[in-house]
């Protein structure tokens, strides 16, 4: 069976990352689903942003958590991918809105407006400011959405297994995924996650650790593996069985598996 190509920040590997651009694309090119970070302002929005500061992917200074949308909404997220685009004369025109700080709820009604099923896999970014209050807005959200029930197409992630208990208590029908950062921590964390939990171990550490991989098919585990951006690492993934691939490339995941 061929594993879901899930798109990593969007189609990232050519667009910014975590900007509706990048999202568009990668539904244009066949993603079964979206990958997102989200923070949480201080007025209280989600925004899809992995780093917690914005000198990476918006060329500022500030911290997320300490800073409104409206103010967020002043920056540019794109640039800095490339900085050369106003020189390029063949480069189609694009909309600026798609390269502003995109909000959780605006890539929630991109999916839903979808012309097909699309599905997001959302991260939750810790340690934060906000605690639990992260998880609290995420599920009220997704709860105004109507996808908290079995037939949601989102499921939530975390490397914080207390965060993904909170969803749990919140919204129990909502499929969780512990990632797991390195593999010795697997032997702890199986003692500790629910049993229908997916594993989401990241592709170096199945590759410089074969024996996680081995162990995650031993406990029978559903398994999402991050970030498969080669042919050999896909290989690994399919080797071992893997439901789900998320890939800066989801275009070049989908040709190497002939979809």
């Amino acid at each position: 069976m061929r594993p879901q190509v899930v798109a990593h920040r969007g189609a990232s590997h050519e667009n910014a990352e975590h900007t509706l651009r990048a999202y568009k694309r990668a539904i244009e090119v066949g993603a079964g689903a979206l990958e997102c970070d989200v923070r949480l302002t201080a007025d209280g929005h989600l925004v899809c942003v992995h780093d917690r500061n914005l000198r990476r992917t918006a060329a500022a200074r500030g911290v997320i958590s300490t800073m409104n949308l409206e103010e967020l909404d002043e920056l540019d997220f794109a640039s800095w991918k490339n900085p050369w685009a106003d020189f390029d004369d063949e480069a189609p025109d694009e909309d600026p809105e798609d390269n502003k700080v995109l909000t959780l709820r605006k890539l929630l009604e991109t999916v839903a407006d979808a012309d097909r099923r699309v599905e997001l896999a959302i991260e939750t970014k810790h340690p934060t400011r906000y605690g639990g209050l992260v998880e609290r807005r995420l599920v009220e959200l997704l709860t105004d959405f109507g996808w908290t029930g079995d037939d949601s197409p989102v499921r939530v992630m975390s490397f914080s297994l207390t965060a993904l208990q909170r969803v749990q208590r919140m919204a129990p029908r909502i499929p969780l995924v512990m990632l797991i950062e390195k593999a010795h921590h697997w032997p702890m964390l199986r003692r500790a996650v629910g049993k229908d939990w997916i594993i989401g171990p990241g592709i170096d550490e199945l590759r410089d650790h074969p024996g996680l991989g081995k162990h995650l098919r031993l406990a029978d585990r559903e398994i999402h593996v991050w970030t498969v951006n080669t042919a050999e690492d896909l290989q690994i993934c399919l080797d071992l069985g893997v439901t789900a691939v998320i890939s800066d490339k989801p275009a070049y995941m989908l040709e190497l598996l002939g979809v």
